[in-house]
């Protein structure tokens, strides 16, 4: 765990040595500002529909203050404490999330469902910057030891993953219906129907924004958000003076007690409107990529938290003059002389609030497709500054649809907010257990603390949780539909691309059964340059057997071309191209490695760059014997040659042979995989291998 203060700037006089320092502070502050638009967007609007899904009956004084100390020490523990201060320290080389917690452990232990040494290379970027803690603890070994344990640590990612995904759809959804709806109060003749349109286009227009990127979003954002969380506290202020100044002793534990003493079943039922309180918190922690630790930590102890805090105690007080208002718990409280500034800062602040979860969503997808757990999407990087900007146009689309169906389906705000209360309990509780897994297993954090940690924390979110599973059939199945629909898809793609793998290790083929190949006198090397692509690396596809008794040729120069994701952000430049020589007269083979922040789209010719690194690495191999000059001037002369005779990029394309012997589960995973890689997108696109130079090899492989 990191040590020492979270927040560490330095405001006093400084040399003038110190200039870059200074302009790094400036960078923070501005990118502070802008996490106000991306960030903060579901957490900071949470008024708007916290009191409102209450199921308060006749609720008293002391009710009131019994839910804001909870709201508050809900906000304090989990928001600052557990996500601004310990959670934002377990990034994955900057990205957040769940799934970046599970690559963490996987990366820095064996725990991974595939052996490591498959899924990683022996680059000196990996191992330069990932070569984990030596003496493994006892929990790691038994990580280790026990597939049972691998798998339910990759469910848990998964469900994670898919819930946070799911909270993407129900933010947009909740927070523009709720803002929307502030319509009916001044204008009781706008129908129900007509708010939920309204809410349906103003969403479909934020979603077509999204192709324009993060950066240019936040700039257009940040300054609603920013009037939004100056405005929300002012009103509040006014609220308490106006109406209860003694509010803030509710800040003292001991209402917590007094409020489930009174109430019993009934308290613990309205746990599932209070934990709305943190909606969005998770995104501090999932949109790492798009900003930095220092950025967000300054927005939320410096505008969110204050902001949150005097809101919810503004309202309330209201509540306490008002009992019977928590039905429009927001606007209610709003004084009508700035009613209308309000509505309209808080509808625009609703719609940016949708902003946080689709950034997390798209960062997400992305770590899922480059970790192989989730069908090959576009992504596009739309910042060349900042590495983890993303946009999926796949993605972007189908969350719109199923938002705007969330809201013209389930319009009524308390069956969508059963649902969120669903979603944000559940991730809040799977990140501190994955949380926890690494504080044991990588940051050797002492047992007390640990301890410390994990009883807070599992037993408070674990209420919340059997609080919010009361309100299961009144809307909290709707993100379980859709985290099933989610995880479904996860776990097929992961199940046929591990058999997919397996198979081709299994059956391999060695160097020396390509050399009796050749020998056959009946295979021709035909004039030319070929690329053959591969997923392994320690031996050749099975494709190739398959491609020479069939074709009985191959290419004078064939290099065997391997494309491999390393869980970094960026590959070296001089490690992009990694060059194997073999045995066989021109046979070469290939790696080209690239980060989950590196865009496949390379400045130059993609041909040219692999024979550079070719020629180069034919001069340089001779390690310490005498080279043969003229030797080494016939080989590149030989490339030269071949390249001037065509370029052929030949690719796999395999599908399972799901036989009569093949078992349910395999038919039923198989099938779907098969069914999602016909339709999801190449890898070789990205290359900018002109189409007339691709050809596909079709083989069965044996389920």
């Amino acid at each position: 765990m990191s040590n020492g203060v979270v927040l560490n700037l330095h405001f006093a006089a400084t040399p003038p040595s110190s200039q870059g320092k200074e302009k790094e502070i400036r960078e923070t502050l501005l990118l502070a500002y802008r996490t106000l638009g991306v960030v903060f967007g579901g957490l900071v609007t949470s008024p708007l529909y916290v009191y409102p899904s209450m199921p308060l009956n006749s609720p008293t004084e002391d009710d009131y203050l019994g839910i804001y100390s909870i709201m508050f020490w809900t906000l304090t523990l989990i928001a600052l404490v557990k996500y601004a201060t310990i959670a934002i320290h377990a990034d994955d080389h900057g990205e957040g999330g769940t799934f970046a917690l599970y690559s963490l452990l996987c990366r820095r232990l064996n725990i991974g469902i595939l052996p490591s040494n498959q899924v990683y290379s022996n680059s000196s970027t990996y191992s330069r910057i990932e070569r984990g803690v030596e003496a493994q603890s006892w929990l790691a070994k038994l990580f280790e030891r026990s597939i049972v344990a691998r798998r339910v640590l990759l469910f848990l990612a998964m469900l994670g993953t898919c819930m946070i995904i799911g909270d993407g759809i129900l933010t947009p959804a909740i927070s523009v219906l709720s803002a929307m709806d502030g319509l009916r109060a001044p204008f009781p003749s706008v129908s129900k129907s007509l708010v939920e349109a309204l809410s349906a286009i103003v969403l479909v227009v934020l979603f077509l924004l999204q192709k324009f990127g993060t950066s240019r979003v936040s700039f257009l954002f940040s300054p609603i958000m920013g009037a939004w969380t100056f405005c929300t506290p002012l009103v509040g202020i006014y609220s308490i003076i106006h109406h209860y100044p003694s509010i803030f002793k509710a800040i003292s534990p001991h209402y917590i007690f007094h409020f489930f003493w009174r109430n019993g079943k009934a308290g613990w039922l309205l746990l599932g409107g209070t934990v709305l309180c943190i909606t969005g918190s998770e995104a501090m922690f999932a949109d790492l990529g798009h900003f930095n630790q220092r950025s967000i930590q300054i927005a939320f102890l410096f505008t969110i938290y204050p902001s949150l805090v005097l809101t919810y105690a503004g309202q309330t007080a209201y509540l306490i003059k008002n009992p019977n208002d928590h039905d429009d718990g927001f606007y209610k409280f709003i004084p009508t002389s700035v009613y209308w500034p309000i509505f309209i800062i808080s509808t625009s602040a609703a719609v940016v609030a949708s902003q946080s979860l689709i950034s997390a969503t798209f960062s997400i997808i992305k770590q899922s497709v480059v970790l192989d757990y989730f069908p090959r999407v576009k992504v596009v990087h739309t910042s060349h500054s900042k590495e983890g900007e993303v946009y999926s146009p796949e993605v972007n689309y189908i969350l719109m649809v199923l938002c705007v169906a969330v809201i013209l389906i389930f319009g009524d705000g308390k069956d969508i907010g059963n649902a969120f209360g669903v979603v944000v309990s559940l991730v809040m509780l799977i990140t501190t257990i994955l949380l926890t897994l690494v504080m044991i297993m990588i940051w050797r954090t002492p047992v007390v603390l640990v301890t410390l940690y994990f009883v807070v924390f599992f037993i408070m979110e674990g209420v919340y949780v059997s609080a919010v599973f009361t309100k299961f059939s009144e809307g909290g199945w709707i993100p379980f539909a859709i985290s099933f629909v989610l995880a479904f898809i996860m776990f097929g793609w992961f199940y046929g691309r591990q058999r997919k793998i397996e198979y081709e290790i299994t059956q391999k083929i060695s160097f020396h059964r390509l050399e009796e190949l050749l020998a056959d006198p009946s295979v021709q090397r035909v004039p030319g340059i070929c690329f053959f692509y591969t997923n392994i690396q320690d031996g050749l596809t099975p494709i190739l057997g398959h491609y020479i008794k069939n074709m009985k040729s191959l290419h004078k120069v064939t290099i065997f071309t391997t494309l491999r994701y390393l869980l970094v952000p960026k590959v070296d430049p001089h490690e992009r191209i990694v060059i194997k020589k073999s045995n066989l007269e021109g046979v070469y083979g290939c790696v080209i490695q690239y980060g989950y922040a590196d865009a496949l789209h390379f400045e130059d010719d993609f041909v040219s760059q692999v024979i550079g690194s070719l020629i180069l690495h034919i001069k340089n191999c001779s390690g310490n014997a005498e080279p043969d000059s003229q030797e080494i001037e016939q080989e590149v002369s030989s490339l030269e040659e071949a390249r001037c005779a065509g370029v052929v990029h030949v690719r796999g394309k395999t599908r399972f042979y799901i036989g009569l012997n093949c078992g349910w589960f395999d038919k039923i995973m198989l099938g779907f995989y098969e069914f999602m890689h016909s339709n999801c997108r190449s890898g070789l696109p990205a290359l900018r291998v002109p189409l007339q130079q691709r050809i596909e090899v079709g083989m069965l492989y044996e389920a």
